[in-house]
């Protein structure tokens, strides 16, 4: 029989997140430890699967609330089997007229914080000698596309850190 394996989920207020939860309740092996916005949002997501999604607040760009808050879910939760890396927006609009600023913040959550939660998690996985890590981007990852030239910039980052860790 497969033991259960618990999973850190970073950036599913929507889309993967529910799903996520919809997840663990059928199949009562998985574990699932998300990240949400408000208190709100947590209760709403636990309440999908209780006891198996836990919710924690946190922003991937917080770079040091990252190492305690993992330090906290693997003493207090369990020891995660698997990061993953979902947190992300896609910011629309074409290079010339999007700000500076926009490109910052799409580097920081979607490139920087995925760094972030690896630099966290990579102490315990080596501690146990076992551990996965999963970086979710997309095709703006390897091809680019009209209008979204900063998204695709920071997933083609993404990809390339994800093959040379």
């Amino acid at each position: 029989m497969q033991s259960a394996k618990l999973f850190f989920i970073t950036g599913v207020s929507s889309g993967f997140g529910p799903g996520a939860g919809r997840r663990g309740r059928s199949a009562p092996d998985i574990g699932w430890s998300e990240r949400y916005e408000t208190r709100a949002d947590r209760a709403q997501f636990e309440a999908l699967s209780p006891g198996q999604c836990f919710g924690r607040v946190l922003d991937v760009t917080d770079f040091a609330a990252i190492p305690p808050l993992v330090d906290a879910v693997e003493r207090e939760i369990g020891a995660v089997d698997v990061l993953v890396n979902n947190a992300g927006y896609g910011h629309e609009g074409i290079m010339e007229e999007s700000p500076l600023q926009e490109l910052v913040a799409q580097f920081q959550r979607q490139r920087i914080g995925a760094v972030a939660m690896i630099k966290a998690f990579v102490p315990w996985f080596r501690a146990r000698r076992a551990g996965h890590i999963l970086n979710i981007t997309s095709m703006g990852g390897f091809i680019t596309l009209p209008g979204i030239s900063y998204y695709c910039g920071s997933k083609f980052a993404l990809q390339g850190i994800s093959r040379n860790p």
